[in-house]
């Protein structure tokens, strides 16, 4: 498996500025192209990392989670990763190897580890070798519900999860689910969708989940609420709520990408 992630870096100044960067009420697209050394951000409690902060909550526009594409070099890492106790987290690592310490238990974490930290975790992320460590990270303020107490931690990896075919698809759509879909303890869900080539989603959804799609692997066009984008390895697409999408996969291999959705509350009023 290849799991895609921010090239960094700059073009050179031969290269047109023309890019296809998309921002409207609706979505955003944040190409791979657009995610360079000069738009990362270094955080505190944090030491030898940066970030590409791809999504925030927004006014108006998505508002239930944030999405990092997170890197450590050597020797990088924090003790204190999560200045909101409120927050839960999501890791899927893209390349390198880390250690996660959850709870005062260890974990290392390779490309395709995938780890749902619970809100008020006493947790730990560093890169103990020597080459660089990339990870997704998803942060999004775990809301209670009655009679429901928080979520358990999962470390897992997308080689031992089975994907689950999506019905009447010939087995061309799955999703990779890392936690129950039944329990309704979790107020979001971060699974890896694919796509085989040609593989589509046959109608245009239309709901309440707000999306972040990263895109692991593959192409893709993809509609986005009147308009059909082309999407690669390391783009980056952000839904508000009731943007219609679907997608047809291209090209010769699968059309992998790592999905957000926030469910099982109700909107608040």
């Amino acid at each position: 498996m290849s799991y895609a992630f921010p090239p960094g870096g700059l073009p050179g100044q031969e290269v047109s500025p023309v890019g296809t960067a998309i921002f409207t009420q609706a979505y955003a697209v944040l190409p791979a192209e657009t995610q360079r050394d000069i738009v990362t951000s270094l955080l505190p409690g944090w030491t030898g990392a940066r970030a590409w902060i791809l999504a925030r909550p927004l006014s108006g526009f998505a508002e239930t989670f944030a999405q990092y594409a997170l890197e450590l070099s050597p020797g990088g890492g924090s003790d204190t990763p999560e200045p909101d106790e409120g927050a839960q987290a999501i890791l899927f690592v893209a390349e390198g190897q880390g250690e996660l310490t959850l709870n005062g238990q260890s974990h290392p974490l390779e490309p395709g580890s995938f780890a749902y930290i619970p809100a008020g975790s006493d947790w730990a992320l560093w890169n103990r070798s020597d080459a660089l460590f990339k990870t997704h990270w998803i942060r999004k303020r775990w809301e209670p519900a009655p009679g429901l107490g928080k979520p358990d931690a999962v470390v897992s990896h997308d080689r031992d999860v089975p994907p689950s075919a999506m019905p009447d698809c010939n087995g061309v759509w799955a999703t990779t689910r890392f936690v129950d879909t039944q329990d309704l303890r979790h107020d979001c869900h971060v699974n890896v969708v694919t796509f085989q080539p040609g593989g589509r989603i046959p109608f245009a959804e239309t709901h309440i989940m707000e999306h972040g799609l990263y895109v692991l692997q593959g192409t893709a066009e993809y509609l986005l609420n009147t308009d059909w984008v082309k999407v690669g390895p390391g783009d980056f697409m952000w839904l508000r709520a009731f943007c219609p999408q679907a997608c047809i996969a291209t090209g010769t291999e699968p059309f992998r990408y790592l999905l957000y959705k926030d469910v099982n509350r109700h909107p608040k009023l």
